[in-house]
């Protein structure tokens, strides 16, 4: 048995943990094995936004949102993500209807192999939901742990710019 901080206890049933995390919105229950990553479990439930770069925090593929706020989804266990708030690229917009950050990179031309872009985008998401007029200083910032092998990185600070100008004349928050 173990406690997680202010969010309940976990029992092992044949050696597996059963976890609830809210995933894009809606509560989702998941048996994980005690040491798995939250990369893994996400990808065994189908969001396939959620990328395997490096498996040691230093490429940023593997990005989340975590209550809000960019996590390394291999560098935590799945367990760590019990009663809290997951939003990964799946839940951000659809190819009908995409994110006006989403948007903004494909106008700006950032994306290119599209590898790296999911992780941009959610970073993105973070920083324009806590800082809505941000400079290029603070937008290479929020963005810095993403890495592209693509590009030098313009065209995704141009994406950004685009977006909060384009939320912030719609009116609405990131």
């Amino acid at each position: 048995m173990k406690k997680i901080q202010g969010r309940g206890t976990l029992e092992a049933v044949d050696g597996r943990l059963d976890i609830v995390v809210n995933i894009n919105g809606a509560d989702k229950a998941l048996r994980v094995a005690p040491g798995e990553y939250l990369l893994d479990a996400l990808r065994r439930e189908g969001y396939k936004g959620v990328k395997r770069g490096c498996d040691n925090g230093d490429c940023g593929t593997c990005t989340i949102l975590l209550d809000g706020k960019p996590a390394l989804s291999c560098m935590m266990f799945a367990a760590q993500a019990h009663r809290r708030r997951v939003v990964t690229i799946e839940g951000l917009g659809t190819p009908d209807r995409p994110h006006p950050i989403q948007r903004a990179f494909v106008e700006t031309g950032a994306v290119q192999c599209g590898f790296c872009i999911p992780g941009m985008v959610l970073a993105a998401k973070a920083l324009l939901d806590e800082n809505p007029e941000p400079d290029e200083t603070a937008i290479r910032r929020a963005l810095d742990g993403n890495l592209c092998r693509c590009t030098g990185y313009v065209k995704q600070v141009e994406a950004v710019m685009l977006a909060a100008k384009k939320l912030k004349a719609a009116g609405r928050r990131a």
